[in-house]
């Protein structure tokens, strides 16, 4: 089984440069809903046996095009969503960003205690992005081992989460920089258990 983490296509708070994690939040743009299509069109070939999305309006509007492209339905599900950052929210200034950065960047290395200003701990987003991915192994492994699942996120969950869940996802490549939009996390379920990275926005590991 394959695991693909896809960042959701261009928002219109992406163009803003504002910390957006409530739901449903923010809707795609015009290039964000072409940029949907071509990752449809990318992934045609792929043995998609389901497509999931988080509870955000731009992720389910990026899977969309996908999930039609193989007939099946975007199943939304909870503990993907980002990070919420709390009294952050919608912030463009560089004081917020410093702050979501200074407070990620420690959750990479284990320092799961600290939080975003009346937001989530590094401990709470751990939780509840483990619990969904490993619902969905559970229901996936076994029922198709060739098939490839997709779900589509947002650049801080997946970048958090890939390296919790990967054997071979070191904090520095998880803390390289932004996702691009509709770029993915490719991850391979192992027999023994777990999960290991083949590529990360097309860098393979």
């Amino acid at each position: 089984m394959r695991l693909l983490l896809i960042r959701h296509a261009q928002s219109t708070a992406n163009i803003r440069g504002a910390l957006s994690t409530r739901v449903p939040g923010p809707p795609l743009t015009d290039l964000g809903h072409e940029q949907a299509e071509a990752l449809a069109e990318r992934l045609r070939e792929e043995r998609v046996a389901a497509v999931y999305a988080s509870q955000a309006l731009r992720a389910q509007q990026t899977a969309a095009p996908l999930a039609e492209t193989h007939s099946l339905e975007v199943q939304v599900i909870d503990g993907v969503q980002e990070v919420f950052v709390g009294d952050l929210e919608d912030r463009t200034d560089d004081q917020a960003i410093r702050t979501y950065v200074d407070t990620v960047g420690p959750w990479l290395r284990g320092e799961l205690s600290l939080c975003m200003p009346g937001g989530e701990s590094g401990a709470q987003v751990r939780t509840r992005y483990l619990d969904a991915i490993g619902e969905l192994r559970a229901k996936h492994v076994d029922l198709d081992p060739d098939g490839v699942v997709v779900v589509v996120s947002h650049g801080g969950a997946i970048r958090l989460g890939a390296e919790w869940l990967s054997d071979n996802v070191r904090p520095e490549v998880a803390d390289r920089g932004l996702l691009p939009n509709t770029s993915i996390v490719e991850l391979e379920a192992l027999p023994a258990g777990g999960w290991t990275c083949l590529s990360w926005a097309d860098l393979r590991l």
